[in-house]
């Protein structure tokens, strides 16, 4: 058996530098993705860095129109926070049926976004809110992040310290979940931000997408039925034994004039 070297780093700084000097090493954040992936055999780690002693990483801070949320913070805390709530409650409905209590309250934002899994809620909610994701190094784009299957922006030693999230008028995540795991099948983010609507969709493709058809059709009029008329093709979504790319591309509006319909109601 490989042995796994373990590391608790005291700082940010720390914690790069590590991870900039072994690129086989894994940073843990609530271990949620690592550790099962681990179990199927599919990654071997030479190291662990774990972020879990890092406070500068947690904290929720709502300043106006901003919801910043740290990197650490678990998806429980997201769900029970009275400030998010009373600011930006699709965020908090959207943590709260994630997975189950067990992962709610292990799992974090900031790992959940820089593992970008093709099935996972947060990405949808970072791309249509039009987020900023906030690094050790840098600033990075909602719409620069997300870059194929498990694959983001992040670089060699860049760790997430933190998400921000602007307040939209109005926004509402629905999604179709897997029975077993409550990935979503196929999940959609609606976000209207004065005139402006981004749409993002999670669990049909690669990774999760802008989807610029119904993006043009609620700007024109943002109501429940402005969704069906529009056609998703299948093409370059996924298909598996839960669902056919077909079955997929036809959930997306679905599932959009259900996001519209909870907002406007």
């Amino acid at each position: 058996m490989a042995t796994i070297a373990y590391h608790r780093p005291g700082s940010v700084a720390e914690a790069a530098r590590l991870a900039a000097a072994d690129p086989d090493a894994r940073v843990i954040a609530g271990g949620q993705s690592v550790l099962p992936a681990m179990k199927l055999g599919l990654l071997i780690p030479s190291a662990f860095i774990d972020l879990a002693g890092l406070g500068e990483l947690r904290g929720i801070r709502v300043e106006g129109a901003s919801v910043r949320i740290g990197a650490m913070v678990t998806h429980a805390a997201v769900a029970e926070s009275r400030e998010i709530r009373a600011t930006l409650a699709a965020l908090s409905d959207l943590a709260e049926g994630i997975g189950d209590a067990q992962v709610r309250n292990r799992g974090t934002i900031g790992g959940s976004v820089a593992n970008s899994d093709p099935a996972a809620d947060y990405p949808a909610a970072v791309l249509a809110l039009d987020a900023t994701i906030r690094t050790n190094q840098r600033t990075i784009a909602a719409d620069a992040f997300f870059k194929g299957l498990f694959e983001t922006d992040l670089k060699p030693g860049e760790l997430i310290t933190a998400i921000e999230f602007p307040v939209p008028t109005r926004a509402a995540y629905v999604k179709f979940p897997q029975p077993a795991s409550r990935f979503a099948l196929v999940g959609v983010f609606v976000a209207q931000t004065g005139g402006r609507v981004r749409v993002a969709v999670t669990g049909a493709a690669a990774h999760v997408f802008r989807l610029e058809a119904l993006e043009e059709a609620l700007a024109r009029r943002f109501v429940p039925e402005a969704c069906d008329a529009v056609t998703v093709a299948p093409q370059g979504l996924n298909g598996d034994l839960h669902g056919s790319a077909e079955y997929r591309a036809s959930l997306i509006p679905v599932l959009a004039r259900r996001a519209v319909q909870r907002v406007s109601g």
